[in-house]
This record gives structure tokens, C-alpha cells and sequence, in this order.
């Protein structure tokens, strides 16, 4: 034990030593906590979530919560002007959608099936969003599922249900929970326009007492996901202009690792001890990162359920992991069911093809970490932990056939290679650092990983 701590915290001083990450300039602190060190390292290995965007939106599938914000921009004031309603009009529209959000159709276990078919490893499912509507039970609040036309249903805690049936598969439970609640008045204090700004719209300064009170308000309500909900190993907290020590809420979550030992905490959009990994959002950085990270990236146009909604293919999916893997980060896939519970069966089957894919070449993507030269192309490199196995993923274009030979510059293979699926062996030849693989014929199109060993090993600060 003695030498798994101090290999754990050898970890940590390497990720110290560099704190800021040369592609963002972004500093990062690493964890001290030896169970939080465990944990972010398992973490690492798991490279694959689904996050849950869910709520009163859905109900006539609108942006989430951003159109109470009195901002001008299409895809936050769109819905606003579409129903030709001035600002106050549409905002007791928007809150009155509480009255009519009722899943009825929502089946939990179903959920975690899809997720786990896809080959996800964990789950982060939204608690509550800026609109302040609750996901969950909480005593602080009667603006939440548990006080709707759902509220007699047993299945009426979602968050419990869904985080339940997510164990029961084997994956992993984070709580995404919006720091600032638009519908709590001690936030948007109805004294003042509201819609402007996602924190408060008053000066906390002068009036304290307000600002105190919604203090307390999260505090209590982050004391209830910590300990009613089982064992957590994300929390995952949106609304950067609010962080956790300004709110408060840094003891609840020192507590809150007593319950959920090693717990991660995600203060998204800070960069201090409560943000154990980044989160760029819709996008993936220009080059590998060495702190650790997760990319959230949505399956289709937007976050939650929309009637017109557009997906990406299993193939764009796939290549969007590969990239992330081989770039040292995680990706956390953006869905939305529909407003009854049940999600379209469009996402099913991309999730479902992209499982499959993950069932023969997982092993190229689960458990590695970064190639020293981790791309060429459209090959994406990663590695073993030990950095003597590589492997090599070809990212097959959308709308592409497979081509009959791959070549690829740098990560010289020793011995036999082989392809993932159906564990084939392929023939290669080298010319100085220039490798060419001779794909088998017959291959589907789509994107193929290949195992072979090399002398090289993975990066140094981030094993």
C-alpha cells in the first residue's frame, strides 16, 4: 500500500511539475488527496461518458434555459421572438412549462442499457440546469419534477432512478448541477431586471442578506446530491462566473469525499483544486494535452431533445473519440430524451453502432495514454500504459471507402501487427521512419486499429 501511495502521489508531482498546460496557458492544480489522485488516474482510463441534458425545455424542445437570458442572439432569444411574447410574458411561459413536463414513458434501466451497449463507462446526468428545475428531490425547492404532474409517480426522484439503474451496469455516476438557479429570487431578485447576466442581478455587497441566503440555498441542495444519492464519483458543476469558494460550498464538498471517497469535483471554467480535470466545451484542442481532460461534445445539433434535431453519424462519433484518446482526453457525448423519458430511436442505433465498434477496437481506446507522436493524417496513435504496445487508429473520413493501404510517419512497429477486430495479422514494410500497412481485403468501411510493438514509450508526465 505504502508504494501504491507513493507511486500515486509521483504522479501527482509530475503532473506539478507541469501545472501549466502549454496549449491553453491554463494553470491546473493538482490533487493532493492520494484517493483523489486514484481516482483521477481510473478516471483516465475510462474515456467514454454520456452526458444527460433533460428538463422543462424538452417539453417543446427549445434551447435549455438560455432563452430566460435578455440577450439578443438567435439561439438564445430565438424562441422568445418566434412565439412573439416580450420578455416577461414568456419567462411565466417558460416556468408554467413545469406544469406540463411529465415522462411517463421514462424507464431507467433502459437508459443505463443503451449507455452501456454504447460502451460508455460513465454517466453524468443534469440535476438541475440554470432554469433552477429540479431533477431530483430536494426539500429546498417546489420548482422540480417531484412537485409536477410527475410527482405521484414512484419513479418521481429521476436522478435516483437513473443513477441507480447506471450502477447497476457498471458505470460510473456524475451529477451535473448549475450553480446559478434563475428561478431562486435571492439570485435573479425580482427587484431588479433579471435576464442579463447568469449571476446575480444586484450587488451582492449591498445586499448581503440576499446574497447569503442563496448561499445557503446551494449549500443545502449540493448536501442533498452528496448524501442521498449513493456513492459519487463526479460532480459536476457548470457556471463559471460562480465558483465554488465564492458560494461557499468547498466544506460541503470536503464532506461530501467522506461519504464518496476520491470523489472528483469539476468547478467548470476554474482552474484551482476544486477542478480536477478541464472541460473545453464543443471543441478539441489544436494538440495533446498533458493535464487532464474532457471534451463534452454533443451527438447532435444541440444539447437536448429538439423535433428538427440532426446526428452526428457512428462514424463521426468514432473518430471524434479517436481524436480525443490520442490527444490524452476523455469525451462526455452530449443527449437529450424526448420529453416523455424515451429517447429517440435514432440515438439508440448510433450509439448502439458505436458500441459495436468499441467491442472489436476498445482495446485501442480504454486504458491508454498518449503515443509520443500521436498523429499522422488521419492515424491517430495510442499506447499501453507500460508504452511498449501502440496502436494505431485509422480515422476513416465520413462518407470515405476504406483505402487499401495506410502510411503513416514515425512509431516504427517491431515483430507482427495485427488488426483489433478479428485479431488479423497485417503486412507492413518500412522505409526509414515511413511505415505502410497492407490492409486485407473485404474490410467494412469503417475506421480500423491496428496493435503493434515499438521501442518508444508513452509521455513521460502524463502515465
Amino acid at each position: 500500500m505504502k508504494r501504491k501511495l507513493l507511486l500515486l502521489l509521483g504522479c501527482a508531482l509530475t503532473l506539478c511539475a507541469d501545472a501549466q498546460d502549454t496549449a491553453t496557458g491554463k494553470k491546473y492544480t493538482p490533487p493532493s488527496d492520494p484517493q483523489v489522485i486514484q481516482k483521477l488516474d481510473d478516471w483516465r482510463n475510462l474515456k467514454f461518458g454520456i452526458l444527460v441534458h433533460w428538463g422543462i425545455y424538452s417539453v417543446p424542445g427549445i434551447v435549455e434555459s438560455w432563452s430566460l437570458m435578455s440577450i439578443d442572439q438567435d439561439w438564445i432569444s430565438g424562441p422568445r421572438l418566434k412565439r412573439k411574447m416580450d420578455y416577461d410574458t414568456y419567462k411565466k411561459w417558460y416556468f408554467a412549462l413545469a406544469d406540463k413536463f411529465n415522462p411517463v414513458n421514462l424507464d431507467a434501466g433502459k437508459w443505463a442499457d443503451m449507455m452501456s451497449d454504447a460502451g460508455a463507462k460513465y454517466l453524468i446526468f443534469t440535476t438541475k440546469h440554470h432554469d433552477g428545475f429540479c431533477m431530483f428531490g430536494s426539500k429546498y425547492s417546489d420548482f422540480g419534477i417531484a412537485h409536477g404532474p410527475f410527482a405521484k409517480d414512484p419513479r418521481h426522484d429521476i436522478a435516483k432512478e437513473v443513477f441507480t439503474a447506471a450502477r447497476k451496469k457498471g458505470l460510473w455516476v456524475g451529477a451535473y448541477y448549475s450553480k446559478p438557479d434563475w428561478h431562486n429570487k435571492d439570485l435573479w431578485n425580482p427587484y431588479f431586471t433579471t435576464g442579463s447576466t447568469m449571476e446575480a442581478n444586484y450587488d451582492t455587497l449591498r445586499h448581503p442578506d440576499w446574497w447569503k441566503s442563496y448561499k445557503t440555498f446551494v449549500r443545502h441542495q449540493m448536501e442533498e446530491l452528496t448524501t442521498n444519492y449513493g456513492k459519487m464519483d463526479l460532480m459536476w458543476l457548470d457556471g463559471s462566473s460562480m465558483h465554488v469558494e465564492n458560494l461557499g460550498i468547498d466544506s460541503v464538498l470536503t464532506e461530501a469525499r467522506k461519504r464518496s471517497p476520491g470523489m472528483l469535483v469539476i468547478d467548470r471554467g476554474r482552474y484551482g483544486k476544486w477542478t480536477n480535470y478541464f472541460t473545453p466545451e464543443l471543441t478539441i484542442p489544436k494538440t495533446q494535452l498533458t493535464t487532464p481532460w474532457e471534451s463534452c461534445m454533443k451527438l447532435g445539433y444541440y444539447w437536448s431533445w429538439r423535433p428538427d434535431q440532426k446526428y452526428r453519424p457512428a462514424r463521426e462519433v468514432i473518430n471524434i473519440l479517436t481524436e480525443i484518446v490520442a490527444k490524452g482526453g476523455s469525451l462526455a457525448l452530449g443527449v437529450g430524451p424526448q420529453p416523455d423519458g424515451a429517447f429517440e430511436q435514432v440515438v439508440i442505433d448510433i450509439l448502439h453502432h458505436v458500441g459495436l465498434w468499441l467491442h472489436d477496437n476498445g482495446r485501442a481506446i480504454f486504458n491508454t495514454r498518449c503515443a509520443q507522436i500521436y498523429n499522422d493524417g488521419h492515424t491517430w496513435f495510442t499506447a499501453d500504459k507500460d508504452g511498449k504496445t501502440l496502436y494505431a487508429i485509422y480515422a476513416l473520413p465520413v462518407g470515405d471507402k476504406l483505402p487499401a493501404t495506410l502510411t503513416w510517419k514515425g512509431n516504427v512497429p517491431t515483430g507482427k501487427m495485427r488488426l483489433l477486430a478479428g485479431n488479423k495479422a497485417v503486412r507492413y514494410q518500412v522505409e526509414g521512419d515511413v511505415v505502410t500497412v497492407t490492409l486485407p481485403k473485404n474490410l467494412k468501411d469503417d475506421p480500423v486499429s491496428l496493435m503493434f510493438t515499438q521501442k518508444l514509450k508513452t509521455t513521460g508526465n502524463i502515465r
